[in-house]
């Protein structure tokens, strides 16, 4: 009895083998089959493109899973920037850029003054943060916008938008470097900060004259 129960384990093992077996089988011929089917497709498709250069559908592989990683590459590229870009909005909808009553009181002078203190002494992160204020605070002066201690920078840039869609959008991409820097801990360096001033400085210049 013990010898037939063995004997039945070991059947069901080799017909359980053989199944998995004919699975494997069958799924990897129907994945060749593809695979042939998509190199010959490309080999077409270059000879449609380029006449005079034919290749075969096994000359066709290997440029066709260069291009397949090439794709992959440029789509993760793609949803890196996205998420990024997501993220970098989602900080304009939440933060405040003026965090104190006292930031608010400053006038726009001031902070343009702070900023270049700080500019001198290499302390460009502190310095981008303070020009965006004189920034800020300029416009408020103007009433191209209302400056509030409560409003966020997407708010400044929904108003400002109403105003001129072009300096909006200068707008926009300052503060968004203004929120990495004072959210973010991004740390601003040199060149990164004379772009960032000579865009500000487009419109503060005018008020110096």
């Amino acid at each position: 009895m013990l010898k037939d129960s063995q004997a039945r384990d070991e059947l069901e093992e080799i017909l359980q083998a053989r199944e998995y077996q004919a699975y494997y089988d069958e799924s990897q011929g129907l994945i060749s089959r593809w695979w042939e089917k998509a190199k010959e497709w490309f080999a077409n498709l270059l000879a449609d493109l380029f006449p005079s250069f034919a290749p075969s559908s096994a000359a066709a592989g290997p440029i066709l899973i260069g291009i397949i990683i090439i794709m992959i590459i440029i789509l993760g590229i793609i949803a890196f920037l996205i998420i990024r870009n997501r993220r970098r909005n989602r900080m304009l909808r939440v933060n405040k850029p003026l965090q104190s009553m006292s930031e608010i009181n400053w006038s726009f002078q001031r902070h343009l003054s702070e900023s270049q203190k700080l500019e001198a002494s290499g302390e460009y992160t502190l310095a981008a943060r303070h020009l965006f204020l004189a920034l800020l605070l300029y416009f408020h002066e103007k009433e191209w916008l209302v400056a509030r201690i409560w409003k966020t920078n997407w708010e400044y840039y929904d108003e400002l938008r109403k105003v001129n869609h072009e300096w909006a959008e200068q707008f926009y991409h300052l503060a968004r470097l203004f929120d990495e820097v004072t959210y973010g801990k991004h740390v601003v360096h040199k060149e990164e900060f004379s772009l960032f001033q000579s865009t500000a400085m487009k419109w503060l210049a005018n008020s110096m004259e």
